[in-house]
């Protein structure tokens, strides 16, 4: 009976994600320093967000422009990279709600 009720009666719920809260440090290599996220949030993820950070930074160098401060608004996360000697430090931090003017 329990078979019939766990799969058909009551279907499960997807576990809810948790936004993160913390930063980190990447090198110019893309190799992670220090980090202050909960160990939950895969490290995959962090080199991820850090490759595409320091992408943007290095774009923006070829181009000739300078950018010292990256700053992304999503619907639930504000992320703020900032460039160090061609790393960056990353503050991911959860947003209660999202506000066009910010």
């Amino acid at each position: 009976m329990s078979f019939i009720t766990q799969f058909f009666i009551k279907p499960k719920k997807p576990a809810l994600i948790q936004v993160p809260a913390g930063s980190f440090t990447i090198d110019r290599t893309g190799q992670i320093v220090t980090s202050t996220l909960p160990h939950s949030f895969q490290t995959a993820h962090l080199l991820a967000i850090g490759q595409q950070v320091l992408a943007a930074f290095r774009s923006a160098e070829h181009a000739e422009m300078r950018l010292g401060e990256l700053v992304i608004h999503y619907p639930k996360l504000k992320l703020v990279a900032c460039e160090q000697r061609g790393g960056a430090f990353v503050l991911l931090t959860p947003q209660k709600g999202y506000a066009r003017n910010q």
